[in-house]
């Protein structure tokens, strides 16, 4: 997300401080998250159709992981976890196998753009 906020003019910084860290680490370990909750369910195998319906809560992950990854694409940013995020909420991707595919990617400094590679 970082690169994405760099290629549309933000600093870096930014995403790694309170307003970008802090709102990451709640969505991803607080239990009142929304994000978290759907998450998972996702995990435990529920789809995501099936996992919306049992709450009235909009998990807003969900179109933001679609507009981001329009993004990337229009400034030719590669976002390989939330290729893997839609993988899984949209084309059924078992979560154990996106998160594979995130740990077999060749290791690259988070702050270096990737050649060649889209989303």
């Amino acid at each position: 997300m970082t690169r994405l906020a760099v290629a549309l003019g933000g600093e870096p910084t930014t995403l790694a401080g309170l307003a970008g860290m802090g709102d990451l680490v709640l969505t991803a370990t607080g239990t009142l998250s929304r994000n978290r909750s759907l998450g998972m369910a996702l995990a435990r195998g529920d789809s995501l159709t099936a996992a919306s319906a049992k709450t009235r809560m909009v998990a807003e992950g969900v179109p933001t992981v679609r507009s981001a990854l329009a993004l990337a694409r229009r400034h030719d940013v590669s976002l390989p976890i939330c290729a893997e995020v839609a993988a899984v909420l949209f084309d059924g991707k078992p979560a154990a196998d996106a998160l594979a595919s995130l740990l077999g990617r060749a290791p690259t400094r988070e702050d270096a753009p990737v050649e060649g590679r889209r989303a």
